[in-house]
């Protein structure tokens, strides 16, 4: 790195850093989700309705190593970026070297650990005999080589934050690419089924990380390994900042299951193939407001680090301006289109598409909240404010939403299910204006007190 090098954070306004991370995030991720979609289309039409719900059934067992490489990622990436702004380049590049060892060695115990009782652990996931094998083929792949995307999605944040969101979406594009074709071997000519589809997953996170270490040679590079040493602190540190990730991520896993159960029992395994494919759609706009709020992650991260508070202050209008706009466009899309977006994934039974079409109508009015809840969860975590971070994370997608889901099925059956996302998703926000106005008053009171 050279000694005249200036951070771009630096050298752009608000409004430009955060166009210059918005659009790669955001296309970078949804080129992931609609990948996802691709694989889900692919499945549908070659191996059924019970191969798609098998693959639901098992996915949270790839979400979960997905939040445990975004709770050292993004703490550690958060981190890092606080130390840049302070210019404390030496602090920086230790928690780079810790973070990324910590998460492979995390994730290899982990998937080896869960493999010693794999068939228990996919039956307490929600498979019956008809998903079982679906499900274990899956989820056997996903325990033994999961760390290899696990290790290229932390990797990915913290070259992003390094001033290369570009790099990171090439790396995104690369695994969606890749994830498309090697699943059409798989599936149409080599015929592996729902085995081929998980080593897809694997060999594509594989090739993805291959171009993210071409962020290594650049001369803007500050991701340099240092010698690793033990510190309790800081690796608590870490673990604690990205807490709220690990729990959003996780959150999704207890989404998924959850609803899997709930209509597992209330319509069979037609209720779970018409979630599953609500689930493929659902992860496209998770997707895009992720992508949202890792644009304005780094930026928050690195102002607040420098102690720039106005451009926080700007940087937190623009996202929650544009997760609210994008909340609503979504919203009128998926109201509009639902029974199209349904039938992309095959010809199920009538049961399957009227259930999925109306749970999608029902559902999306979620996104009205979510996206701003998204941006809200990231500026307290970016700023260090863990536990409002954490509330908002385990409330919205844990706490409110378990027990929602609990509850509003006894009165009013598959209804309940759908509304059990917008409901928490409402009330989280509520919590958030209410800390706002508590923490304005506060802060009234005390000026008054001065004077």
């Amino acid at each position: 790195m050279s000694t005249n090098w200036t951070h771009p954070l630096e050298r752009q306004t608000v409004n430009q850093a955060f166009i210059s991370y918005l659009v790669p995030s955001v296309l970078g991720m949804l080129v992931i989700a609609f990948n996802f979609i691709i694989d889900g289309i692919m499945v549908g039409h070659k191996l059924g309705s019970t191969a798609m719900a098998g693959i639901g059934i098992a996915s949270p067992v790839y979400t979960l190593f997905v939040a445990m490489s975004l709770w050292i990622g993004m703490g550690g990436a958060t981190l890092y970026s606080n130390h840049m702004g302070r210019k404390e380049h030496k602090k920086a590049k230790e928690v780079f070297t810790k973070s990324i060892i910590l998460i492979a060695l995390i994730t290899m115990a982990i998937g080896y650990t869960a493999y010693t009782f794999k068939d228990k652990l996919v039956y307490t996931l929600g498979a019956n005999a008809d998903t079982f094998p679906f499900a274990a083929d899956y989820m056997n792949i996903m325990l033994l080589f999961g760390f290899v995307f696990t290790i290229e999605n932390a990797l990915s944040v913290f070259v992003r934050n390094d001033g290369g969101p570009n790099t990171s979406m090439y790396a995104q594009i690369t695994f969606a690419v890749a994830n498309i074709v090697i699943n059409y071997i798989t599936l149409y000519v080599l015929e592996w089924g729902v085995r081929g589809v998980a080593l897809g997953t694997i060999v594509s996170a594989a090739l993805a990380l291959l171009v993210l270490f071409s962020h290594f040679f650049k001369k803007s590079n500050n991701l340099t390994f240092t010698r690793f040493t033990w510190s309790t602190k800081l690796l608590w540190m870490i673990a604690l900042i990205g807490f709220p990730s690990f729990l959003a991520e996780l959150g999704m896993s207890v989404f998924s299951v959850s609803h899997n159960i709930s209509m597992e029992r209330i319509e069979g395994t037609d209720g779970v193939a018409s979630f599953t494919v609500l689930n493929y759609i659902h992860g496209v706009v998770l997707m895009a407001f992720l992508g949202l709020a890792s644009a304005a992650q780094p930026l928050i991260s690195y102002y607040h680090g420098a102690q720039r508070v106005k451009r926080v202050q700007e940087t937190i209008r623009i996202a929650v301006k544009t997760a609210l706009t994008c909340g609503l466009v979504l919203l009128l899309i998926v109201q509009v289109g639902a029974s199209y977006f349904v039938q992309i994934f095959g010809n199920f039974s009538n049961s399957v598409t009227d259930s999925a079409v109306y749970g999608l109508r029902i559902f999306t009015i979620a996104y009205v909240f979510m996206g701003v809840n998204f941006v809200m969860s990231t500026y307290f975590q970016s700023i260090g404010n863990a536990k409002m971070a954490i509330w908002i994370t385990a409330a919205r997608e844990m706490i409110i939403m378990i027990a929602l889901i609990a509850i509003l099925p006894s009165f009013l059956g598959v209804t309940g299910v759908w509304l059990a996302v917008p409901l928490s998703e409402m009330l989280v926000l509520i919590t958030i204006a209410l800390y706002y106005r508590k923490r304005s008053l506060t802060e009234r009171l005390n000026l008054l007190q001065a004077k």
